[in-house]
C-alpha cells in the first residue's frame, strides 16, 4: 500500500514539474485585437467611442447583467475619467476602466484605457480603441485588450483559448457598434 501511494505521489510531482516547465515557455501576456469598418467619418466615430458611457450600448459585457451598478467619476471622454461596474453576477464581477491617454488627428485617433478587474480575479490590462479614416465616409475601428497572466498561471492560457474567448466578445461589440453608428439617428 505504501509503495502504491509513493508511486502516485511521485507521479503527481512529476506531472506538476512538467506543467511548471511547460508554463515557463508559454507567453505571460496575449494581445487580442479585432477591427471593423464603419460607414461614418473618423471624427464622428471617435467622438462616440471616446465616451465610455456609450459602451453599454454596444459592449457585450454590459448586456450580461443589466442590473449591475455603474459608477463614473471625472469628465467622460477626457483623460482621468473612470467608468466602474459592480455586479452580483460572478461572470461580470467588479472593475473599472480609466482613460489614460487620448491622441486625436484628422485621420486617426486613439484612446488608451487601463482596464482593471477587481473581482472575480484581480488584474490590470492595457486596452485601446483606435479609429482610422479609410475614405471620406469610411472608418476602421480597432479594439484591443492585452491580457496578462503571470507565471505559472499562464498555463491556463494553454487550456483556455483567450484569443477566441476575448476576441469573440470584441467582435460582437464591434458589430453592435457598427449597426448602431450606421443607423441614421443613434
Amino acid at each position: 500500500m505504501f509503495r502504491l501511494l509513493k508511486k502516485i505521489l511521485l507521479g503527481l510531482l512529476l506531472l506538476i514539474g512538467i506543467l511548471l516547465i511547460v508554463a515557463w515557455f508559454l507567453p505571460t501576456e496575449i494581445e487580442v485585437t479585432r477591427s471593423t469598418t464603419i460607414a461614418k467619418n473618423q471624427s464622428e466615430v471617435f467622438s462616440y467611442i471616446r465616451l465610455l458611457e456609450n459602451q453599454p450600448k454596444y459592449g457585450v459585457w454590459w448586456k450580461a447583467d443589466p442590473n449591475m451598478k455603474i459608477t463614473n467619476s471625472g469628465t467622460d471622454g477626457q483623460v482621468g475619467y473612470v467608468h466602474g461596474w459592480n455586479s452580483k453576477d460572478e461572470n461580470v464581477g467588479e472593475g473599472q476602466q480609466k482613460i489614460i491617454k487620448i491622441s486625436t488627428d484628422s485621420l486617426e485617433s486613439r484612446m488608451d484605457i487601463e482596464l482593471k478587474f477587481i473581482r472575480p480575479f484581480e488584474s490590470t490590462n492595457p486596452s485601446y480603441m483606435q479609429t482610422k479614416q479609410e475614405a471620406s465616409n469610411k472608418t476602421e475601428v480597432v479594439w484591443s485588450i492585452t491580457s496578462k497572466m503571470p507565471y505559472p498561471f499562464n498555463l491556463m492560457g494553454a487550456v483556455m483559448n483567450m484569443e477566441d474567448m476575448l476576441g469573440s466578445d470584441l467582435e460582437k461589440g464591434l458589430k453592435n457598434l457598427k449597426v448602431l453608428l450606421e443607423k441614421e439617428d443613434y
